[in-house]
């Protein structure tokens, strides 16, 4: 009996890991796909470690790297390399690739990440670590990882990575963690060197770095913890912000879910969608405010708050909501009130998503009690009360009640 062919797509093009030792380093397979290819694309450090193989046209990276992806995708069928830093697929140039190419129309030959590396010079189980890349990413992305007894390692941006990095920790009252900055592994021009954050003394610094980082927290530090429910002090506002308690039961009602995408309708302070995004670095958040002075602030608090990324669309719901990428949960804090406000997020919510909405004055809340009838869920009255001074003793100082209504799109 004739067994059936299998068709199979060529696989045109290569992915191949580099490291600083270059060619010694690679394998007879990767040696060969870089001498074969047409075309040989990646940074100019990476065709310099490479030259003496490629014999095919180089093309050296542009910024933005994707203005060369159009010529690469010109190239389909015919025998193209990428040359890029240890493992594409870590914080490397694949992810982008897998975009438009398809995972059996290449193969890719990784070497060891830069995180590999450091975690086996610093005798670190890289399981245990907290990797975070900050090339081409805003500093303050590492400030969710401050931890006490953390270990991180850090990919640099550049030669000015190691000593901002140490201010800032010192900054956050971290002066005392170790770091270990750690040059051109792999390589002849390897070195690793060590200081403490607040007495940084390291200097010339080369480009190709990662960091390593054992934190010390002093009691003053100032720490981020990873249950939601930041206290109130965390967030720079105007008294518009969703109380610490009021927001811990709305996190919970939001039910985050890895990478999903939040919109945050009457953006405030930014303390729903900033804590929703401290739940996991996959998440996303969308804040539309419409008054320029509160979105503003809200920036301010996702830099401090190590969310960066949190996207701020400064205008007035609905209109500011067309357009927009579809959520897969939808808090209203402010807005509700507003002619359409409702009816924009609800059509634009992904099935199975859901909606949360918190009412303070009684008219929002039979504005809530509405909906509730119409399309179910569930309704909650939330009622917080402080211990506070009453003349020489204490008592309860309540204060107003928040109505919630949750609900699932079926």
């Amino acid at each position: 009996m004739t067994e059936p062919a299998i068709c199979t797509r060529p696989r045109w093009l290569s992915i191949v890991g580099i490291g600083e030792d270059g060619v010694e380093g690679l394998s007879s397979v990767a040696l060969q796909l870089i001498r074969s290819a047409e075309l040989v694309v990646g940074g100019a450090r990476h065709l310099e470690l490479a030259s003496e193989l490629i014999r095919g046209r180089r093309l050296a990276w542009p910024s933005p790297i994707s203005d060369a992806f159009p010529e690469i995708e010109r190239h389909r069928g015919r025998a193209v390399a990428i040359l890029a830093s240890g493992d594409p697929f870590h914080f490397g140039v694949g992810k982008q690739i897998a975009a438009f190419v398809q995972a059996d129309e290449f193969i890719c030959l990784p070497q060891p990440s830069a995180f590999s590396l450091a975690a086996a010079r610093m005798g670190w189980p890289l399981q245990d670590v907290s990797l975070v890349t900050l090339h081409g990413r805003a500093l303050n992305g590492i400030i969710r990882h401050l931890q006490p007894g953390a270990r991180v390692l850090a990919l640099s941006w550049d030669n000015a990575t190691p000593r901002k990095l140490s201010e800032l920790l010192t900054t956050h009252r971290m002066g005392k963690s170790r770091m270990t900055v750690l040059e051109a592994m792999g390589g002849a021009r390897e070195r690793i060197r060590h200081a403490t954050a607040s007495n940084f003394d390291i200097e010339e610094i080369q480009p190709l770095n990662t960091i390593a980082i054992e934190m010390v927290a002093e009691l003053e530090a100032i720490i981020i913890p990873l249950a939601p429910g930041l206290d109130d002090d965390f967030f720079e506002h105007d008294g518009q912000l969703t109380k610490r308690e009021v927001r811990a039961v709305t996190l919970s009602s939001l039910q985050p879910l890895q990478g999903q995408l939040l919109w945050d309708i009457g953006l405030g302070a930014g303390s729903v969608a900033i804590e929703w995004l401290l739940r996991h670095p996959s998440l996303r958040a969308i804040g539309i405010e419409a008054r320029s002075d509160r979105a503003g602030r809200a920036a301010r608090n996702a830099a401090a708050l190590g969310v960066p990324e949190l996207e701020i669309v400064q205008g007035r719901a609905p209109e500011a909501l067309a357009g927009l990428a579809r959520p897969d949960a939808v808090f209203i804090g402010g807005g509700m009130m507003d002619d359409g406000v409702f009816d924009a997020a609800w059509s634009a919510l992904k099935l199975g998503g859901r909606l949360v909405a918190n009412a303070v004055s009684l008219e929002t809340e039979a504005r809530l009690a509405g909906y509730f009838q119409h399309f179910g869920g569930d309704l909650v009255r939330l009622q917080v009360a402080r211990a506070d001074r009453v003349g020489a003793m204490s008592g309860w100082r309540p204060a107003m009640p928040v109505t919630q209504w949750r609900v699932r799109k079926p």
